[in-house]
């Protein structure tokens, strides 16, 4: 479906979807559309931090509304007690730089969306959050971006 779309549509897109974000989209694009590098960054890095401002803004009431459900109340409980139990020492010793560290972690299940959970959890300033999740999707996709670019010369 999404394949109907023009190709800077679907990099935007895709960038969106935690999990995968512009640090894995980059290198696909490059590899499917053949695409320059440059060209597909700075579309994948406004796709992936199209969605951070809201989620900053809007996670504390999108949780008090899923806690007025038995169901979803213990699964909230199960994910961020995890979350904070996982970070809780990093995030307190270095503050921004374990902000930084835990959203440039090139890796599935962490980026932009574990950033604006970890922010949320502890509480940070709106505007450091969004600055330093930036500079974690940029590490990240650099980071991705090179070692494809390396691979894609060596081979």
């Amino acid at each position: 479906m999404i394949d109907q779309f023009p190709q800077w549509l679907q990099i935007f897109l895709s960038s969106m979807i935690p999990g995968v974000e512009a640090k894995f989209v980059v290198p696909y694009a490059i590899f499917t559309f053949e695409w320059e590098w440059w060209q597909v960054i700075p579309i994948a890095l406004a796709g992936n931090m199209f969605l951070v401002p809201v989620g900053l803004k809007f996670f504390k009431y999108g949780e008090q509304f899923f806690r007025k459900f038995d169901w979803s109340r213990k699964i909230i409980d199960r994910i961020l007690s995890r979350i904070r139990k996982r970070t809780n020492k990093k995030v307190q010793r270095y503050r921004n730089l374990a902000l930084i560290f835990f959203v440039a972690l090139p890796v599935p299940l962490t980026g932009a969306g574990i950033g604006v959970v970890i922010a949320y959890l502890f509480d940070f300033k709106f505007s450091d959050s969004i600055l330093m999740i930036f500079i974690g999707v940029i590490i990240a996709t650099t980071i991705t971006t090179i070692c494809f670019l390396m691979g894609a010369y060596i081979f």
